[in-house]
């Protein structure tokens, strides 16, 4: 859902967020408008704002685990946690996290990557968010998904601060704090990229 239909509509933060999101064409091939959130780490107000967003959302929802997306979703993974009483967890890329993992492949447009997850680090029944800065197609999100729910947590949405229209076309991105509800999500389902 858009942040605007969430109760955001003409909020002046979402302007704010938006303008602070650099895009650069044709990065890093051609065709692709890539949205560096850069700029928005640069523009302390901008930046406190898409965390307080996500915090003024989150904040009574019961959630213990903050799950953050490598690379990007560190970034405004642990601010959140940290804002609505949960612990942050680290999604990363294989081969950075010492000790026990589990992990997930997943198909991006442009081939696979794998995420892994320390086995300690959530606890069944434990309620759980995803933090991404952007959803392309949702493969990401779908296997982040997949691993907290393998140990028994319960993903209660997935949230980003960008969403992008298509895939491989020239176009900016058209939202800003992107969120999808994963509400009897099954493995073998995909996320919808599409809000």
């Amino acid at each position: 859902m858009f942040a605007a239909e969430n109760g955001l509509k003409g909020d002046p933060r979402l302007r704010a967020i938006s303008e602070a999101i650099r895009v650069v064409p044709h990065f890093p091939k051609p065709g692709i408008m890539f949205q560096d959130i850069t700029t928005l780490l640069l523009d302390h107000k901008a930046f406190k704002h898409t965390v307080d967003i996500f915090v003024d959302r989150y904040r009574n929802m019961g959630i213990s685990v903050v799950a953050g997306v490598e690379a990007r979703g560190f970034m405004f993974g642990p601010s959140i946690a940290l804002a609505i009483g949960a612990k942050f967890v680290p999604l990363r890329k294989p081969g950075k996290l010492p000790g026990t993992v589990i992990s997930e492949q997943y198909v991006l447009e442009y081939g696979t990557d794998c995420l892994e997850m320390d086995v300690g680090a959530v606890q069944p029944g434990e309620r759980a968010l995803v933090i991404d800065d952007l959803i392309a197609t949702g493969g990401t999100l779908s296997a982040a998904i997949r691993l907290l729910e393998r140990m028994g947590a319960e993903v209660i949405e997935c949230a980003c601060v960008i969403g992008l229209p298509e895939v491989k076309v020239m176009t900016p991105a058209i939202l800003v704090m992107s969120v999808y509800i994963p509400s009897n999500f099954s493995p073998r389902r995909t996320v919808n990229c599409y809000f």
